[in-house]
């Protein structure tokens, strides 16, 4: 029987097994980077294990050090969680040679489905070894890991080459292992997978579909199950996921991935891992397959058949990152996070924590599980639009818009969804009385807050930043209390705010954290009264969007070089994402300010274009 497990991994999925070990009274043992000694993982482990460093290349995806912090620390097996060595079949053997339990599938089935192009191979298809103008549009891949990292969009011949660098960087960066390649990319295709679950004596389970089609940069937005809509190609996609497995003698969780268009299901790859979206199989079939993994494990063996299904799950992953702006990542403290009552949140985070520059920024996942489809989508939606998230920008107003929108409700959705639509989700819709409700927040108990006066006072002014906006709002103390134009301050403090308009009452909930504010779901920044001319920058100027390394500057590149617009020059890495900087307009590069390997802070002066 296995007494304690070792998660070689961190942030949520560390959490949510540490979870199911508790529950059935096994010990749990956390690795963690420099980066991550506070981080929530760490902190719930009954044991943790430093790994010197932040980079993943020296801390998680360092067999060696995990494998030294299970013996040390007395765990007896080691589950991988996904991403990092989840899928490195050198890392489970490993794992076996110390004597420990690796909670995962043989080396050899991980070895002939890691690699997408052994899995394909295996599958009886091809990766393509010459691409020309007829084979285009293309995707390259990387041929370990996951989650959308090392993969690319090629529409051009001339953007192949660069492109093919590009994933082989990212994917040696978040996989070990920089190897790619390229097959035909489907247009218009929607994202299904099986889960399935195999023990040591031969019965493999289908457990269901999942649809994971709303994706941005090929990675998981919105995810549920069953994938709907697919009729009699569901027996087909069961079948196939079986064979998949049992051409490899398979054991334990994974999935197998396909891109389904015109009826078809063509076959993508299967991950020898657990998935990110695995609760929303879990919800359906009322059950916990982190135990399952840890049963399988031990040798138990499954039922004949799984669970029946019952009802339908969605979940949605909340990123702190700015679909607005280029899905760029966010840095800062995550001060609150809570959301309804009646909605699984599984997270890496709690009130208070730092959200930094090295890691995803997947801040946690939202699963609503309901008798009906519509059901769970307006449970999931309402649940998240109620939610309290302080802290840094998120994704979550593009979750609560895409889990409403009619192409998605009506489950006509593909992987170019956002493509089509990412623009009209992210439009901001402002609530012109959420400023207003923050100022008068900040005037509780100031001098004269609530008294009255013989004369009346001067209007006082507020300035606010709201979805890229600057918002003025004024107004006035007077014998009856606070008044605005139009509006009649039933109650003001500094955590709530009551206004009538139009004869409707509106509360707004307020909370600051230094010049951050947030009423109700809404951010603002509080501004100065007068701008400070020193933050002007000249034209041209190119920013850091984010805190990152800069990974490469364009071959050749130095001041003086002509540019053209759209024209790449350099690129940054932050979590775990690679970023390209592109000039904005043609022009000469009059100064150069990065490096490779240099760390910079978000609005960091990284070049100068100036237009000839």
């Amino acid at each position: 029987m296995i007494t304690s497990v070792l998660v070689a991994n961190r942030g949520e999925i560390a959490c949510r097994v540490f979870r199911t070990c508790r529950e059935g009274g096994i010990r749990t043992v956390a690795v963690h980077s420099d980066a991550d000694e506070n981080a929530l993982h760490a902190r719930v482990a009954d044991t943790a294990v430093r790994l010197p460093g932040a980079a993943p290349s020296e801390t998680y995806l360092r067999g060696d050090l995990i494998v030294k912090a299970a013996l040390s620390a007395g765990a007896d097996a080691v589950h991988p969680g996904y991403g990092f060595l989840s899928e490195n079949a050198d890392f489970a053997r490993a794992v076996l040679e110390a004597g420990l339990v690796w909670i995962g599938p043989p080396p050899e089935a991980i070895e002939a489905m890691a690699s997408k192009t052994r899995a394909k191979k295996l599958m009886g298809i091809e990766a393509l070894s010459q691409v020309t103008a007829d084979d285009l549009p293309v995707l390259v891949k990387a041929a370990a890991g996951g989650g959308g990292r090392g993969m690319r969009v090629v529409r051009e011949l001339a953007e192949l080459d660069p492109e093919l660098t590009a994933a082989r960087a990212e994917a040696l960066g978040a996989f070990g292992d920089g190897e790619v390649f390229v097959e035909p990319y489907v247009e218009g295709g929607r994202h299904v997978e099986v889960q399935i679950l195999a023990d040591t004596h031969g019965t493999v389970w289908a457990l269901g579909t999942r649809d994971c089609s709303l994706q941005r940069r090929h990675q998981k937005v919105i995810e549920e199950a069953p994938a709907p809509g697919l009729g009699d190609l569901t027996q087909t996609l069961y079948d196939l996921s079986v064979r998949a497995a049992r051409a490899v003698d398979y054991v334990g969780a994974g999935t197998v991935e396909f891109l389904v268009a015109n009826g078809k299901a063509h076959f993508l790859e299967m991950n020898t891992r657990l998935q990110v979206e695995h609760p929303v199989t879990e919800a359906v079939f009322g059950i916990d397959l982190v135990a399952l993994q840890i049963q399988v494990a031990e040798g138990a063996a499954l039922d004949n058949a799984p669970p029946r299904a019952r009802g339908h799950a969605v979940e949605a992953r909340l990123y702190a990152e700015d679909p607005a702006g280029a899905w760029a990542p966010q840095t800062g403290t995550l001060h609150r996070l809570t959301v309804p009552d009646g909605v699984r949140l599984d997270t890496g985070y709690t009130d208070g924590d730092p959200i930094g520059i090295h890691y995803d920024p997947m801040l946690a996942k939202a699963v609503a599980h309901a008798p009906t489809r519509a059901e769970a989508l307006r449970r999931l939606s309402g649940a998240l639009e109620r939610a309290t998230i302080h802290g840094p920008v998120t994704n979550r107003d593009l979750l609560v818009r895409s889990l409403r929108h009619e192409e998605f409700t009506a489950a006509r959705m593909d992987t170019g969804f956002y493509e089509r639509h990412l623009a009209d989700l992210t439009t901001p819709a402002p609530d012109p009385y959420v400023p207003l409700a923050a100022a008068l927040a900040d005037a509780h108990g100031r001098s004269g807050f609530g008294g009255w006066r013989n004369l009346p006072s001067q209007p006082q002014t507020k300035r606010y930043l709201m979805a890229g906006t600057e918002h003025e709002v004024h107004y006035r103390h007077t014998r009856e209390g606070l008044t605005a134009d139009g509006v009649r301050v039933v109650h003001a403090d500094a955590a709530l705010v009551v206004l009538e308009v139009g004869g409707v009452r509106r509360k707004f909930e307020v909370a600051r954290y230094d010049d951050q504010v947030f009423v109700n779901a809404t951010a603002l920044t509080a501004l100065p009264r007068f701008p400070d001319p020193a933050a002007e920058r000249a034209p041209g100027s190119l920013l850091a969007p984010m805190p990152g390394t800069v990974v490469r500057v364009s071959e050749g590149l130095a001041a003086g070089a002509a540019v053209r617009a759209g024209e790449p020059l350099l690129w940054l890495e932050a979590m775990k994402m690679e970023h390209k900087i592109s000039a904005p307009i043609t022009g000469t590069l009059s100064a150069l300010y990065a490096a490779p390997g240099q760390q910079v802070e978000v609005g960091a002066l990284l070049a100068v274009v100036q237009q000839t």
